[in-house]
């Protein structure tokens, strides 16, 4: 009987010891927090980036192809 409580508690001990899922839910959160980031900075930025890209296409459509005349 003592032989099984010390082979239970012996695999107890190294499912308490596991670290792998606390590291998956650690990387979890790190992209979570970093898709916050972004979708803040697109909110918050969306309207000059996009003036700023409509500005280089229409300084781009003005533009000669390369051989043109």
């Amino acid at each position: 009987m003592q032989k099984i409580m010390f082979w239970i508690n012996f695999q107890l001990a190294q499912l308490r010891d596991r670290e792998e899922g606390a590291t998956a839910v650690e990387y979890g959160l790190m992209v979570g927090l970093i898709a916050v980031a972004i979708i803040a900075t697109v909110v918050l930025l969306g309207d000059q980036l996009n003036q700023l890209f409509q500005g280089v296409t229409s300084e781009l459509g003005n533009v000669l192809p390369l051989g043109g005349t």
